[in-house]
């Protein structure tokens, strides 16, 4: 029932927020170029899909959004660790990275269109500078946090860098490391979207511009829709990444 507790809250907000719609543009009397109705925007994804061009669409930013998430976890964690094992190397670096933190990403992105094209390359590197820096934060507050007692312990086993790597470190991070991963899923999510609506010619966030420009507010409505439930997805699939690699943990706090 516990694991099954954040779809049915996720359900039930759905079902909430759907009578709401369907209340506010059936008898409210909205007008449909402002509010369509749900029926309206499941048939407009419906036409879509069946048209073949939803599943491309999906699919682009699903691939921008994993790729951009991956390259970005991976780094922050590996800056992250070599910040926390060269204290020297987080003196240094202290204050350019939080220039670079400070930095509006967003403002950015027709910078990435500038220097890396139209191509995915330019949505990879915004979709990364969203991902890289909760990563970093997180997995460095993770790292810090390690009881030095569980380094003692590597000594007298003397493990090598990479074993004790392997079975201290990190999965004394993972709990930080999932903090940073579940804010910069969200955020990689706002990236593949935005650079979407920049440029190029695929995904949702493309969708959604061509169906404004085209006055196709339920085809608008339903983009907008599937990016929420893709967020929603991916929030719980951290979720329960996190439940799997940390169930040692939750057994340890019982």
């Amino acid at each position: 029932m516990t694991r099954a507790r954040p779809v049915l809250e996720y359900g039930a907000a759905f079902a909430v927020l759907l009578v709401a719609w369907w209340y506010a543009s059936g008898p409210m009397g909205m007008p449909p170029y402002l509010l369509p109705s749900p029926q309206a925007t499941a048939l407009a994804l419906v036409r879509e899909a069946t048209d073949g061009g939803l599943a491309g669409h999906l699919a682009f930013t699903l691939r921008s959004i994993a790729l951009g998430l991956a390259l970005g976890a991976l780094a922050g964690v590996a800056l992250a660790y070599a910040l926390y094992r060269v204290p020297l190397l987080s003196t240094l670096l202290d204050g350019p990275l939080v220039v670079l933190q400070s930095a509006p990403k967003i403002a950015l992105a027709p910078l990435f269109v500038v220097w890396f094209g139209l191509g995915l390359e330019a949505k990879l590197a915004l979709v990364f500078s969203l991902v890289f820096f909760p990563v970093l934060i997180g997995a460095l507050a993770g790292f810090r946090a390690i009881d030095p007692r569980l380094h003692d312990l590597a000594g007298l086993l003397r493990l090598g860098a990479a074993r004790r790597f392997a079975a201290i470190d990190l999965p004394a991070a993972l709990p930080g490391i999932f903090v940073g991963l579940k804010v910069g899923g969200v955020q990689a999510l706002v990236g593949a979207i935005l650079a979407e609506w920049i440029s190029g010619n695929q995904g949702l966030g493309f969708l959604m511009t061509f169906a404004a420009a085209t006055y196709k507010a339920p085809l608008l409505f339903g983009a907008v829709l599937l990016t929420a439930l893709l967020g929603v997805a991916l929030h719980l699939a951290l979720g329960l990444a996190e439940r799997r690699l940390l169930a040692w943990n939750d057994a340890d706090a019982r």
